[in-house]
């Protein structure tokens, strides 16, 4: 077993792992009945409205652990959490559901919605359609679908997927040839995280690198390795419309502050940008 998987980066790993996860999930639980569970959820709230509001959007991601870190916050509620964050303007929340190396569970993502209005996206590594149905029936408003991990054809047939169920996904993108591809089965909503994936090494350049092949019609989010206010204004001003920002806001007792402390007074956020 150990000579199978040497040679595996982080990501292959959690892929593998949770392959293994959902098959066996999709015996407990068949398509089925995840499709009445749907039938009987609040309709989603509007993901991809909340990320272009006025002033600078940040999706407040909920993250209890990761593997570059470990444990980020022993003192993880995400019931207390996610209003906190609501009140100190968070436009939307992320929550981590992957249990294997992020210690995370669509539990956390249920006690998160009920405790606010604001939408929820299911941060998960999600690999089949039975996930997306798993993401609505548990409550979700979007979900992450990382082009990385998905072929075209899959990745597009989750896209609509998640637009027949009113769940406007949020395509993740490191690479040019991935924004090219995500682009391609007509992603509205394009997330370039900072943070490959297969090394957990973080560049914020990759964001700049990237966001004038950024359609204006989409909605541009930069996400992971964003510290201070400055950051978020000079990549708004380069065309992002929002920011996912998760380990930043975790680390601190009080995230809220933080958090107030990056969006800063909305009257002095840049609203206009330069993306092609």
């Amino acid at each position: 077993m150990e000579n199978h998987s040497h040679g595996k980066n982080i990501l292959d790993r959690i892929v593998e792992a949770r392959r293994e996860s959902v098959a066996h999930r999709k015996r407990v639980l068949p398509e089925v009945a995840l499709k009445m569970a749907v039938e009987k959820v609040d309709p989603p709230r509007d993901f991809e409205g909340a990320l272009t509001r006025r002033g600078l959007n940040v999706i407040a991601e909920l993250k209890k652990a990761s593997p570059s870190r470990g444990m980020i916050r022993r003192e993880y509620s995400p019931a207390a959490l996610a209003p906190v964050l609501e009140a100190a303007g968070a436009a939307a929340l992320s929550v981590l559901t992957e249990e294997d190396f992020f210690s995370g569970s669509l539990q956390d993502l249920k006690a998160a919605r009920r405790a606010t209005g604001i939408p929820v996206l299911r941060k998960d590594f999600i690999i089949d359609p039975w996930q997306v149905w798993e993401s609505r029936a548990a409550g979700a408003d979007s979900f992450l679908l990382i082009t990385a991990i998905v072929e075209d054809q899959a990745l597009g047939e989750m896209l609509a997927l998640g637009r027949s169920l009113q769940m406007e996904p949020l395509v993740e993108v490191h690479s040019g040839e991935e924004l090219d591809r995500a682009l391609a089965v007509g992603a509205r909503i394009v997330g370039v995280n900072n943070r490959d994936l297969r090394n957990f090494e973080v560049r914020l350049e990759t964001s700049l690198d990237l966001v004038e092949a950024i359609p204006e019609d989409c909605v541009a989010v930069s996400e992971s390795g964003l510290a201070t206010h400055d950051d978020l204004a000079r990549l708004q001003s380069a065309g992002f419309d929002a920011f996912l920002i998760g380990e930043q806001l975790m680390k601190e007792a009080d995230p809220s502050l933080l958090l107030r402390e990056l969006i800063g007074p909305v009257g002095l956020n840049p609203i206009s940008h330069t993306r092609a």
